[in-house]
């Protein structure tokens, strides 16, 4: 059974104990006079039992989920041939995908040796056989766990405080989850950002001009001398993030302003809804938009100004950016203005202040500081972008400021060094992590920076 059908099954068998749960416990109560004899509600004993049903056999099926595939893959090697196992990381992690391939049927067995054909099989054998034990030991643990949680139900077990204690520790493991996601992303992208500084000198990455990340796969193979100078990379996102950062900020801010302060209800109530569904557009379909109609008129605009612009351009992924960013700065900028006290806007008028002088004298300023986490998250969307930037500006990695050529940002290349079947031993593979890990801390400043800011003003204000 899949992980996912499983982990329904597992959900049923626990509204099924607290069903019995429930059940049993107004049975005891009925000879003792009533519900009211319990030390809990009804509900408790029932959400008891179905968290101890539940709750144990959802660890096992994570744990079992979380190290399937490394056991699956370590027994597959295990039983290759000697002449066939691989000497590193980077070959073991192509071997077993070719493996893999073989054993979905994507690669045919003609195409491949023997012993890789065998080993498919092998993986094919112990993957059926994981998800048999897998639902076997889930549904055990959930039953017996449930059966117990059934059987300990007395009238005077106080229920209620159990749940309630039980509930705390799962809020608190979601929250210690959370934490140690983020710790784990920053310790394994810092891991593999130091291999990567072991193969390529420091100096070269943070100065160097040029990004070619070309990696001899083989002893023998000429012509593939590598450059892996970041500051084309950066230089790029860096000019489609200010495009698009001129764009969204003053038409999603005015567009705010008017909606908050100026639009009758039933403007705002028609324009506010079209502009929000500008968010819901996929990113992708923003892309064709930016390749098939926009990076077009620029470049047939400025022929005919005669000035040279490529087919793709920083100013067209940037423009187009920029409008679907719209709705992130103008939504968030419109919550944080009406969100401003009434008082002080009745203050302002009461004293002789015009609308306008209101707004910009007092709404605007009390506004600030949301209006920057607006600004701040329109940033890191633009950051993070990737769909648009390879269709309309291309993956020419050009140390240029010019918004008329063809620039790549970060995320593109990240995706790029990591698609398909990659040696993670490879300064090539090991560049993405390195460029990751560069993202982070110019996010991470970009944070601060506007932490900054908002403590200033909010300050005055609060």
């Amino acid at each position: 059974m899949q992980p996912a059908n499983l982990l329904l099954l597992t959900v049923v068998l626990a509204l099924i104990t607290y069903g019995f749960a429930y059940a049993r416990s107004r049975a005891l109560a009925m000879p003792l006079g009533g519900i009211r004899h319990l030390k809990s509600l009804p509900f408790y004993y029932g959400a008891r039992a179905a968290l101890w049903s539940g709750i144990p056999a959802l660890i096992v099926l994570a744990l079992w989920a979380a190290f399937e595939g490394k056991v699956i893959q370590t027994l597959v090697l295990g039983s290759l041939p000697p002449d066939s196992v691989p000497q590193g990381a980077g070959q073991a992690s192509l071997l077993l995908s070719k493996i893999s391939n073989v054993a979905s049927g994507a690669l045919p067995v003609g195409f491949v040796d023997q012993s890789i054909a065998d080993a498919a099989e092998r993986l094919k054998g112990l993957r059926e056989q994981s998800r048999m034990l897998m639902t076997a030991l889930v549904i055990s643990v959930a039953v017996l766990a449930g059966f117990l949680g059934w059987l300990r139900v007395r009238p005077k077990l106080n229920a209620r405080s159990q749940v309630e204690s039980i509930l705390k520790w799962l809020f608190f493991a979601c929250a210690a989850l959370a934490i140690l996601t983020t710790v784990g992303i920053i310790f394994s992208v810092a891991y593999e950002t130091v291999r990567f500084f072991g193969q390529v000198p420091f100096t070269e990455f943070f100065f160097g001009s040029q990004w070619s990340p070309q990696t001899a796969l083989r002893a023998d193979q000429v012509a593939a001398e590598g450059a892996f100078g970041m500051i084309p990379l950066f230089t790029g996102t860096l000019l489609i993030s200010a495009i698009a950062m001129i764009v969204a900020v003053p038409v999603g801010l005015m567009s705010a302003i008017y909606l908050s302060e100026y639009a009758s209800k039933r403007v705002r109530g028609t324009v506010k809804p079209l502009l929000e569904m500008l968010a819901g557009i996929p990113t992708v379909v923003y892309g064709f938009f930016a390749a098939l109609t926009v990076a077009p008129f620029i470049s047939d605009l400025a022929s005919s100004l005669g000035i040279d612009a490529a087919s793709q351009s920083a100013l067209a992924a940037g423009g187009v950016m920029g409008i679907m960013i719209i709705p992130f700065v103008s939504s968030l900028s419109d919550d944080v203005i009406n969100a401003v006290p009434q008082s002080l806007r009745d203050g302002s008028l009461a004293l002789g202040a015009t609308q306008s002088e209101t707004m910009k004298k007092v709404i605007f300023p009390a506004a600030l500081p949301g209006i920057m986490g607006g600004v701040l998250l329109a940033v890191s969307r633009a950051i993070g972008e990737t769909m648009i930037v390879v269709m309309a500006a291309g993956l020419a990695a050009n140390l240029t400021a010019n918004p008329l050529e063809a620039v790549t940002t970060v995320t593109v290349q990240i995706v790029t060094l990591l698609t398909g079947d990659q040696e993670f031993d490879s300064a090539k593979t090991l560049a993405a992590f390195a460029l990751g890990a560069m993202l982070f801390l110019a996010t991470l400043l970009l944070n601060i920076i506007a932490l900054r800011i908002v403590r200033k003003y909010r300050e005055q204000y609060d």
